[in-house]
């Protein structure tokens, strides 16, 4: 049966459109408790923060009447050419931005100010969507799956070359959309690991018992407990597993044994095994003609080659802003003055606002502005402040509903186009939740990307629009593929 456009409004999804003004409206709160001045100008005056915010909080609507009017096809049939059109656009901010706090990131044009990075997010989600609902498209082989990458990674790329990290690093919530569509769950794991490997290697990376480096022997020990255990939960091969133990035992001992009368770089011990269960995977590989044992191997080298690599990245790749706000978050410096300080303020605006918070526009860090960018990147301390504990955790919730709402509408999508960009929206919108309060709570370095919603930004806020709101316009088509 054709859809009719007089169904749209029975078929758009209206809980989803309802938390969507709940949080643009909360939002809007946000940024008036953030900038707004009592002897300024007045809270709808738009050459005010709260008043412009306010015009883009119209003109999204404006904005979304249009999303919802055209075709759900239309988003399938000119996904290649939005993307295209956003890489140039991306291509063109490099050369014509200027530079803006050391970035290359915003187009100026009069009075507007647009960042391409923002709206990039849903052209790559299109993108990826129209690749992989292609006839007969299979994630597993090797083309296709280069394929996806180059359309995730080709943004990102030119993204990084305007010096804006932080939108950068959102793309790589895109490989949990793979993950769902059928990649190997050795690429996502191997992605974490990383992080978990940087992190312990750098925490106690100036840690040393007698010779041994400490973070260097904990890695490894992971690296050879995580690759013992893959054989485990995919193989059940308990010889091999019994194998690896006795060896690491009788390892352990011998050097435990000479440790007391020379001094014994256990790091090299486990390296040691980590190269001897390398060898015992490939035999059992080559075999059993299999590449199970083979991938765990590779696993197992590259882990090691990424660990050896750490202090290169860290010390010749990372610029000296980004290697400073690593070590305050992990706690191997401390700057108050300098790169902390954003962090600093922001956990004691988020303290004082107590359990209840002290009230909207009553928050008095926010108010004697003690929070660099308290109503962009670091909005989240002001709703902290204003609306203590409470407001925070209902903030919080509203985002976990609207993920999981995300999650159950691509579930429910009868094709590929469909689901695939509602996963990249949900993944999206959970990447920038979990960065966002960790860099405001000091969990996370400080990336500074924006709360979605909340953020003061019309870039910001248009681009998450858009990207909820095509899902939405697909959402309501379902109907008509079947």
């Amino acid at each position: 049966m054709p859809y009719r456009k007089t169904e749209l409004l029975k078929s758009v999804d209206w809980f989803t459109i309802l938390i969507y003004v709940i949080m643009v409206v909360a939002g809007w709160f946000s940024i008036c408790g953030a900038s707004y001045e009592f002897d300024s100008v007045g809270m709808f005056d738009i050459s005010g923060r709260p008043g412009s915010q306010l015009l883009w909080i119209g003109l999204s609507v404006v904005l979304i009447f249009v999303i919802l009017m055209l075709d759900a096809d239309f988003y399938d049939i000119f996904a290649y050419l939005i993307y295209a059109a956003v890489i140039l656009l991306l291509i063109a901010t490099i050369f014509l931005a200027p530079d803006i706090k050391g970035s290359r990131s915003w187009l100026v044009l009069g009075p507007i100010r647009l960042q391409p990075a923002e709206v990039a997010k849903f052209a790559t989600a299109l993108a990826l969507a129209r690749l992989m609902s292609g006839y007969g498209f299979q994630l597993t082989t090797l083309r296709n799956f280069v394929k996806a990458l180059f359309i995730i990674f080709l943004p990102m790329v030119l993204i990084l070359l305007q010096k804006e990290t932080g939108s950068a690093l959102v793309y790589f919530a895109f490989l949990l959309v793979l993950y769902r569509e059928g990649m190997s769950g050795y690429i996502l794991l191997a992605g974490i690991c990383a992080v978990i490997f940087f992190v312990t290697s750098m925490k106690f990376s100036e840690i040393v018992a007698g010779i041994t480096p400490v973070g260097e022997l904990i890695v490894m020990s992971l690296i050879l407990f995580i690759s013992t255990a893959l054989v485990y939960v995919e193989r059940k091969n308990l010889l091999a597993i019994k194998v690896i133990f006795i060896v690491t035992v009788v390892a352990l001992a011998v050097g435990g044994g000479i440790s007391f009368f020379f001094p014994v770089n256990f790091a090299y011990i486990i390296l040691g095994l980590i190269g001897f269960s390398v060898g015992y995977f490939l035999f059992l590989s080559v075999r059993g003609w299999t590449t199970h044992y083979l991938l765990i191997a590779l696993f197992a080298i590259g882990s090691v080659g990424f660990l050896y690599s750490v202090d290169y990245v860290f010390n010749e790749i990372l610029e000296p802003h980004q290697q400073i706000r690593i070590k305050v978050s992990l706690g191997l410096e401390d700057d108050p003055g300098g790169a902390g300080y954003n962090v600093n303020q922001s956990k004691i605006a988020i303290g004082s606002g107590g359990f209840a918070g002290k009230g909207f526009l009553n928050g008095t860090q926010t108010k004697l502005k003690y929070v660099p960018e308290q109503d962009t990147d670091f909005i989240f301390c002001t709703v902290g402040e204003e609306q203590g504990f409470i407001g925070g955790t209902i903030v919080l919730l509203l985002f976990g509903i609207l993920i999981l709402r995300l999650i159950y509408l691509a579930e429910r999508q009868h094709a590929t186009f469909p689901r695939v960009y509602g996963y990249s929206v949900a993944s999206i919108f959970l990447f920038h939740l979990a960065i966002n309060i960790g860099m405001v709570t000091g969990l996370t370095p400080v990336i500074g990307i924006p709360l979605p919603f909340f953020s003061y930004g019309g870039s910001s806020l248009w681009g998450f629009t858009i990207l909820l709101f095509i899902f939405l316009r697909l959402d309501a088509a379902r109907g008509e593929r079947l």
